[in-house]
């Protein structure tokens, strides 16, 4: 199996039911029933829930539960920093979780091992346009997270050649870019970069029941198949 192949496979394992965009996306912070159901909706592939009380945004177990048990078809995704596998796991288990998004920062020296399910795991754009290091971690990774994993990172800049050596590490293991901001950056990315999907990000309810969706709606649309 491909390094990250288990997580390709969670993944894109409703892409061809129920979808019709040119990627997976994926949305992050996920904290209002108005988020949850217009993305499921729209054809995500996944939400994405921060459970670590001390990351920006969080909500509890709980609250996680509820807005998952309004959407069906989506897989359902813990963000985590700081957080020890046996934890983890613990609300893998209670939030019915299918993978877990995992932060880093310049203080973690190591990730949680042990993980039940498959992991997205950050790396700093410095450190990805290092190839060395890049394979170098492909096989560190697939030893220690047999369950598959995948990166994410920000999404690169704009220039083609830089473009073309990302979607070359894209063919090495799944890669997940942060962003875009607008439909034409998406489209863009989808086509010269062609990685394992974008992750958006969500936002709060104006009152309860009411959200404005235009940026979403144009990402969504821009990926949208014919």
């Amino acid at each position: 199996m491909q390094p990250g192949a288990a997580l390709r496979t969670v993944y894109y394992s409703l892409l061809f039911e129920e979808m019709s965009l040119a990627l997976p996306v994926l949305v992050r912070g996920i904290n209002n029933l108005s988020d949850a159901r217009y993305c499921a909706g729209m054809g995500a592939q996944g939400l994405i829930f921060t459970l670590d009380a001390n990351l920006p945004g969080a909500v509890d177990a709980g609250t996680a539960r509820e807005l998952a048990s309004w959407v069906a078809g989506v897989d359902i995704i813990g963000e985590f920093g700081h957080v020890a596998g046996p934890e983890i796991n613990r609300l893998v288990e209670e939030c019915g979780l299918t993978g877990v998004l995992l932060r880093l920062d310049n203080t973690r020296t190591s990730l949680p091992q042990g993980l039940a399910v498959p992991a997205l795991i950050e790396v700093p754009p410095v450190l990805i346009t290092d190839q060395h290091y890049y394979t170098a971690a492909i096989a560190d990774l697939t030893a220690a997270f047999p369950q598959g994993f995948a990166f994410f990172t920000m999404m690169p800049p704009g220039d083609a050649v830089e473009q073309a050596y990302w979607s070359s590490l894209a063919r090495l293991a799944p890669l997940w870019l942060v962003g875009p901001a607008t439909g034409a950056e998406a489209r863009q990315l989808a086509e010269a970069v062609h990685p394992a999907g974008l992750i958006l990000a969500g936002g709060d309810e104006i009152k309860p029941g009411l959200r404005d969706f235009t940026e979403l709606e144009a990402v969504f649309e821009a990926l949208e198949e014919a």
